[in-house]
């Protein structure tokens, strides 16, 4: 694995470097992470980038805590369910073994706000491109709650996404919006006291395929 790191580079940058640069961030403040986990490709390089860079750090220099998160929708395919269960349920096990500060957890949709109850019970149409009420409501709203108890903890956060500007024009103009801290790879996110980091927002679809493909899954 140390020998993948060193040699492999993606998207013109030494992977190598990518790691220093997430150890960077996390030692640069007392602001603890919350990393957003789908099971999608994008979240899970980001989580294993996040999980590198802490396996390489001196246990003294693993301050503060680190909280992977996934909302689970309950409308979700079997496949999908048990991927991010058991991924979650593995983070949990051999962080603590190895001594990093990361806790995995999962979320859901408030029952009066569940898809078969908004679709038969409230009488919304089935979602569409065009009105996408589920995403706010089973996944984004209970991920937000999270954040907002860990902020009335913490006071602030850092929310680690796998956001990327190939993804779509309109994420692409998302991320250019974002009122970056000055001399930060941070940005300001629209939760209050929460703010951004996106490690791999230049990064194209080959760069995440090429990274899970060259790079084993360090739990």
């Amino acid at each position: 694995l140390d020998q993948t790191i060193e040699t492999l580079s993606i998207n013109q940058q030494p992977l190598a470097d990518l790691i220093a640069e997430i150890q960077q961030t996390y030692r640069s403040d007392n602001r603890p992470w919350v990393i957003g986990f789908s099971g999608g490709k994008d979240s899970t390089v980001v989580l294993e980038l996040v999980y590198l860079a802490m396996l390489k750090l001196q246990p003294e220099e693993r301050h503060k805590p680190l909280f992977v998160v996934s909302s689970d929708t309950l409308v979700e395919t079997p496949v999908v369910v048990n991927l991010v269960k058991e991924t979650l349920q593995q983070i949990n096990d051999t962080a603590a073994r190895e001594g990093i500060q990361m806790t995995a957890h999962q979320v859901y949709p408030d029952p009066k706000e569940t898809f078969w109850v908004n679709l038969l019970g409230k009488g919304y149409p089935a979602p569409t491109t065009r009105f996408r009420w589920c995403t706010e409501r089973l996944k984004i709203t209970p991920i937000n709650r999270f954040i907002l108890d860990k902020i009335s903890k913490y006071q602030e956060v850092v929310i680690v996404l796998g956001s990327r500007r190939q993804e779509s024009t309109a994420r692409a103009q998302s991320l250019k919006k974002k009122h970056r801290l000055e001399g930060s790879r941070l940005a300001k996110h629209s939760l209050p006291s929460a703010y951004i980091y996106a490690p791999i927002e230049t990064w194209s679809n080959d760069d995440v395929w090429e990274f899970l493909l060259s790079v084993p899954r360090p739990w």
